[in-house]
């Protein structure tokens, strides 16, 4: 029988109004949200120092409408809420469940909080060691122990920091009993967590041809109906806005995405092997996923406290504006020197905004002697000179640091109204008959590796348990078992692998966990406050359109043919694992193109994010002769010609022919993360579209 579980939160502000409707919009059997975003974890961390809540308060209120109609009609309900503290969100749902007369049985997970324990705190991204305190430490657990709640008559299920994808994983794994050895049984339920963990991303939300999506305003949130297999349909209720296309679903499947081999603790997700099928309307069947076992290695999100920084932007109105920018930094910096400062980004966007944004560990020199700086050049600066906004105090800031920690030493506990369960079978790593297993690490292919080793964890506010930064060799190699449809080879396009700018490692004596968060924190590291919920949301629907692009970057570029210089050529590393013949797009790719100018957009759909410091950057097609004309051109040199702001970094491609569609991985985009980001689009949100608006010559019968 079919597991229908239903999302109601893509992020912590989300539509207060989505629980209800999915309890009442017609037949759910589990009820999920995602609250915590990486952000998120340091604005609960806030919270707590200043008395309130470590969890997500805005669950309650959800669970208030609902609680009632989910155990008359036997939903389960799976959340993530718990936050830094699953134990007192427990309580409170038990609080509220008795004001209203009712007698749910609760269970909440723990085991997750690392912090205070000794670990190896280097970076898994970059290698840094971190030399400050941290203000949290979670690990990403799995499904197994939701598993066991559910399997233990928990009506609600609270956990803290689990893989975003767990939140259906656990609950399949509850229903068709499947082992540590159901690889593709399980990596098809996290691919379902992926897609429906945003909510309505998965629905036609931020979706590139939005003006395809009826109704937008009234956006149905997702259904993964989650098959014995590992299959599933994704879905919506009738009748609700939206819209679920093999287009929606591809969208969210390349948002936050990594290498093609998506790291979780139970399970190791062959995003290249994923088959999608429309299944009629507003239905997308998702099929053929492969597994491998899972790395030995958990993902901990470590966040701690850097400092203070302040933000002042200038507008810049008519002609001249970069001269105009010039003297407005000239002015500054001869009130304050630039160099007194620990860290400072100028960001001149295409919409002709100065955004300067300083860092340091002396809330003083970052506050006023900053922005009163800037107040100060008023009278004598460029013509039309004004600020969006007064000058103000210093803020502080935070940084996410993603480390790796043997799996073996996360034990998680499960209590059930209070008592402790026994722990949940702990995944071993070995495959069951006929499933994928892993290659041989010693044999492994050196640019598999290089694969493994440049992605960062591909999940979304979504991380999947561990990065593919390190502990990923086991998943990288040349063997593989003989079994039906073999996963291709993974290797990344050759191109210029110039290292991204990184800060310098924090100094013994930046901020430790006791330093106060001020009132401000939420706000200022928020991203999202539109919902009236504080601002204390992590999804990034405000970002400006300019992405961070500079008019330096030259506007709007035009690239004839797109690898007309050799940047497009492909390697035959890039062919098919069998056989190794050119593909159809190398044979359609060879010789001059005479092509019309039009935005990329046109011809191709791009959805964009944050995983830590990283940006990702999905691109994908409708038709195989655009895919196979984007796989031939688009290239890491070819999007830095597109995209100039991109060029001191490292750029990773991979391919994912199955659902036709291209990930680059920008590495150190966003610094230090979305907290710590100076820039005006801190997740990259904005970065897809930025692409899609740039000129590129394309032959004429693919515009049609």
């Amino acid at each position: 029988m079919t597991l229908r579980i239903a999302n109601c939160s893509g992020f912590y502000g989300d539509r207060l109004s989505a629980a209800r409707e999915m309890v009442e919009g017609g037949p759910i059997d589990v009820l999920t949200g995602d609250w915590l975003a990486e952000l998120t974890m340091l604005i609960l961390a806030g919270n707590r120092l200043k008395g309130r809540p470590g969890y997500a308060p805005t669950f309650l209120r959800q669970l208030e409408d609902v609680l009632g109609p989910c155990l008359d009609k036997s939903i389960k309900i799976v959340t993530n809420a718990g936050g830094l503290d699953p134990a007192g969100c427990a309580e409170a749902v038990h609080d509220l469940a008795t004001r209203l007369g009712l007698s749910p049985t609760i269970a909440h997970i723990t085991g997750d909080d690392l912090t205070g324990r000794p670990l190896d705190l280097t970076n898994a991204d970059t290698g840094e060691p971190l030399t400050a305190t941290p203000l949290t430490a979670n690990a990403y657990l799995g499904g197994r122990p939701i598993a066991t709640a559910l399997a233990a008559g928990a009506d609600v299920v609270v956990t803290g920091r689990v893989t975003d994808a767990a939140l259906v994983t656990g609950p399949g794994i509850w229903r068709y009993g499947w082992g540590p050895g159901d690889l593709d049984q399980l990596a098809g339920s996290v691919v379902a967590g992926h897609v429906i963990e945003c909510g309505c991303q998965a629905t036609g939300g931020n979706y590139a041809f939005f003006q395809d999506v009826p109704d937008l305003a009234h956006c149905g949130f997702p259904i993964a109906e989650l098959n014995a297999d590992g299959s599933a349909v994704i879905t919506k209720h009738p009748g609700t806005g939206g819209l679920v296309s093999v287009g929606t679903v591809t969208a969210q499947l390349v948002y936050e995405l990594g290498g093609p081999r998506y790291l979780g603790p139970d399970v190791v997700a062959r995003f290249d092997t994923i088959t999608l099928t429309d299944d009629g309307p507003d239905r997308v069947l998702i099929s053929g996923v492969r597994g491998e076992p899972p790395p030995d290695t958990l993902k901990v999100a470590v966040n701690y406290l850097a400092g203070y920084r302040n933000t002042m932007t200038l507008v810049l109105t008519g002609l001249d504006v970069e001269a105009k920018a010039r003297a407005a930094q000239d002015a500054l910096w001869a009130r304050v020197p630039r160099d007194s400062f620990d860290r400072v980004d100028v960001e001149l966007t295409d919409t002709g905004l100065l955004r300067i944004t300083v860092m340091d560990a002396d809330e003083r020199r970052a506050g006023r002697t900053f922005s009163s700086a800037v107040v100060e050049t008023g009278l004598a600066s460029y013509p039309g000179f004004y600020a969006l906004t007064p000058p103000g105090s210093a803020t502080p800031y935070g940084v996410y640091w993603p480390v790796l920690v043997p799996a073996s030493e996360v034990h998680p506990q499960i209590f059930l109204n209070g008592t402790e369960l026994p722990p949940p079978t702990s995944p071993t790593p070995a495959a069951a008959p006929g499933a994928s297993v892993p290659p041989n690490p010693e044999t492994a292919d050196a640019t598999e590796t290089a694969d493994a080793t440049g992605a960062t964890e591909a999940a979304g506010a979504t991380a999947t348990g561990a990065t593919e930064a390190a502990g990923a060799t086991r998943a990288a190699g040349a063997t593989e078992a003989t079994a039906p449809q073999p996963a291709p080879a993974l290797l990344p396009v050759p191109g210029r692998r110039e290292a991204a700018r990184r800060d310098p490692a924090p100094a013994n004596g930046e901020q430790g966990a006791g330093t106060a968060i001020g009132n401000d924190v939420q706000e200022a590291e928020s991203t999202t406050g539109n919902d009236g919920q504080g601002a204390e949301s992590a999804a990034g629907n405000h970002e400006q359109g300019a992405g961070g692009g500079g008019r330096g970057a030259g506007g709007v570029a035009g690239v004839q043919g797109l690898g007309s210089s050799g940047a497009g050529q492909v390697s035959a590393g890039e062919r098919q694992a069998a056989g190794g013949e050119p593909s159809r797009r190398e044979a359609s790719a060879v010789g001059p193109q005479v092509g019309v100018r039009v935005p990329l957009g046109r011809i191709a759909g791009a959805r964009s994010g944050d995983k830590g410091g990283n940006a990702n950057l999905g691109v994908w097609a409708d038709t195989q002769e655009r895919y196979d004309w984007l796989a031939a051109h688009l290239t890491p040199d070819t999007l830095k010609s597109l995209l100039p702001t991109l060029a001191p970094h490292r750029i990773d491609r991979y391919e994912l022919p199955n659902i036709k569609a291209l990930n680059f991985v920008i590495h150190g985009l966003l610094g230090r993360g979305v907290a710590a980001s100076p820039r005006m689009d801190p997740q990259a949100k904005a970065l897809g579209e930025e692409l899609r608006a740039r000129e590129v010559d394309v032959p004429p019968h693919l515009r049609d």
